[in-house]
């Protein structure tokens, strides 16, 4: 019995870690659009824009892994009948539709971010 609890609390924390990766992986892939503070850190900014605009497809394809991995985990888990937190699958799917936005939707995203950190 706690073996079973060990391993579905395992299986949880995977899901949510498949899905804050892939959302990890996104805002890396979106950070060429999203200068935070462009006086203090300019030249940074730009060399690390330019790394991250180049690496964007790799990113992208990371974010879509890790959210396979993810509902793969999902559905193992639930195969085995464990029981699976509420937080796995909302970090989950809130991470696909954070991918597929970014993905489908790029400029519509960063313009929402530029928006929200801008006064």
């Amino acid at each position: 019995m706690r073996e079973q609890r060990a391993r579905s609390t395992r299986s949880s924390s995977t899901e949510a870690i498949a899905g804050m990766a892939a959302i990890g992986s996104i805002l890396a892939a979106s950070g060429c659009c999203l200068p935070v503070l462009p006086f203090v850190a300019a030249a940074g900014f730009g060399g690390g824009s330019a790394f991250l605009s180049a690496s964007r497809p790799y990113l992208l394809g990371a974010s879509v892994f890790f959210i396979a991995f993810g509902f793969y985990q999902a559905r193992r888990a639930k195969k085995c009948h464990r029981r699976r937190s509420v937080l796995g699958p909302i970090v989950l799917w809130a991470s696909t539709v954070f991918v597929a936005i970014s993905i489908f939707f790029p400029q519509m995203l960063a313009n929402a971010t530029a928006n929200l950190v801008t006064p």
